[in-house]
C-alpha cells in the first residue's frame, strides 16, 4: 500500500488554478485518516468551492473523476469507476480506515489529497493511497469517503484538532497476544483517573524474566474484539460520555464491565 503523495511539511505553499501562490498554515491534521487542512490568506474570489455530495448512496460501477498532480504534472484528470466500496486500508498511524472507496481511476504519487468526483462535479471522496508493485498507476485506487472527510475537517476547523471517546489504555502489539494464544487486546497500560482504571481494568505484568498478562478485551457492546483494529473500530463513532460493555478474559475466566468512555487524543 502506498500513499499518493510526499511527506507533510509545516511549511506549505499552495498553487491556484491561476498559478498564483500563498503560503498557507496547516491548521489540524488526522494521520489516522490521512486528512488535514490547510489555512490559505487568498481572496475569497480565488477560492471557489467544489460542491459536495454524499458517500452514503454510492454504487459500484459509478463514473469517477480524479483530479491531481501527478510526477508535478498539475491540474491532470483521470477517470474511472467505483470497483468497490467498504474497503479497508491502513493509515500512516497504523489504525484502520474503513469504507474506503475503490477505483480504477489512474491514481500516482501527487494525486494524493486530490479530489474523486462523481459524475456530476460533486466530491465524493479524498484520493489517498494505491496498491503498486511499481509504485505507479496498477488500477487499484482508494479514497476516503466525503461523509468521513466531512466529520473529520469540521472538527478540525473547529478544534484544530480530533478529540476521540477512549478507554485510557495502552495496547500491547498483537504478536503478544497470539504468541500466548490469547485471542483480544491485550491490555499493556492503564493511565491513572481514565475509564479504565475507575472500572478495574488489570494491565499485564512484566518482570525481568516474564510477562503476565492481566485483562483481555474480546468485545466491546458484544462485537469480537480478536485485534487492536477490531478495537479501533469498535469504537469509532462513539462520543465521550457514552457507555460501553467490555468483555474482559481474565486468566480463564470472561467477565463484562461497563465503561464510560472520556476524551483522548
Amino acid at each position: 500500500m502506498q500513499g499518493g503523495g510526499g511527506k507533510p511539511s509545516e511549511n506549505v505553499q499552495v498553487s491556484l488554478d491561476d498559478q498564483s501562490t500563498y503560503d498557507a498554515t496547516v491548521w489540524g491534521t488526522y494521520p489516522d485518516k490521512d486528512l488535514a487542512v490547510l489555512k490559505i490568506d487568498a481572496p475569497r474570489n480565488k477560492l471557489p468551492a467544489v460542491p459536495i455530495g454524499t458517500s452514503s448512496d454510492l454504487q459500484v460501477g459509478q463514473k469517477t473523476f480524479a483530479i491531481g498532480n501527478p510526477f508535478g504534472l498539475d491540474q491532470t484528470l483521470t477517470t474511472g469507476v467505483i470497483s468497490a466500496l467498504g474497503r479497508e486500508i491502513e493509515s500512516v498511524t497504523k489504525r484502520p480506515i474503513r469504507n474506503v472507496i475503490q477505483t480504477d481511476a489512474a491514481i500516482n504519487p501527487g494525486n494524493s489529497g486530490g479530489p474523486l468526483f462523481d459524475s456530476s462535479g460533486r466530491l465524493i471522496g479524498v484520493n489517498t493511497a494505491i496498491v503498486s508493485r511499481s509504485g505507479s498507476n496498477s488500477g487499484i485506487g482508494f479514497a476516503i469517503p466525503v461523509d468521513e472527510v466531512k466529520r473529520v475537517v469540521d472538527q478540525l476547523v473547529s478544534h484544530r484538532k480530533i478529540v476521540r471517546a477512549g478507554l485510557g489504555i495502552q495496547i500491547a502489539p498483537d504478536e503478544i497476544g497470539r504468541k500466548r494464544g490469547v485471542e483480544g487486546v491485550v491490555i499493556a497500560g492503564v493511565l491513572p483517573g481514565s475509564p479504565a482504571e475507575q472500572a478495574g481494568l488489570r494491565p499485564l505484568q512484566i518482570t525481568r524474566n516474564s510477562i503476565t498478562l492481566g485483562d483481555v478485551i474480546v468485545a466491546i457492546d458484544g462485537q469480537p474484539v480478536r485485534r487492536s483494529a477490531d478495537l479501533f473500530a469498535a469504537l469509532e463513532g462513539k462520543q465521550p460520555g457514552d457507555t460501553v460493555k467490555g468483555t474482559l478474559q481474565r486468566g480463564t475466566k470472561q467477565s463484562d464491565v461497563s465503561v464510560t468512555l472520556a476524551a483522548v487524543e
